[in-house]
């Protein structure tokens, strides 16, 4: 099943549009297509937030890594300062996306 985003007269996806995409193609109504990608963000979210990589077959994986503080500067002044340690979210496209954007551009 693929969803029709050519439609949209946007450079971002939102997500009231996948909502609205759900409603107008499978026929969810609106309030249902609506949590629906609320609650699949949540859960993505709540993952990441636990440190779990998130892995979506097709798509690609979300990971979290964790930095260790480090030297930096103020761009500004020069002055040194340190950098604290933190916690990113990566994302690695999978290779049939990147087959796909290729494919595309």
């Amino acid at each position: 099943m693929e969803l029709d985003l050519d439609s949209l007269d946007t450079t971002a996806l939102t997500k009231a549009q996948l909502a609205d995409a759900l409603f107008e193609q499978l026929g969810l109504n609106k309030r249902e297509a609506k949590d629906f990608v609320d609650a699949f963000f949540e859960l993505v979210v709540a993952e990441l937030a636990r440190g779990q990589s998130v892995k979506i077959s097709g798509f690609g994986n979300f990971e979290v890594h964790t930095k260790t503080a480090r030297p930096g500067r103020n761009p500004q002044t020069g002055e040194p300062v340190v950098i604290a340690a933190r916690r990113v979210v990566t994302f690695r496209a999978s290779g049939s996306l990147r087959q796909q954007v290729n494919k595309a551009g």
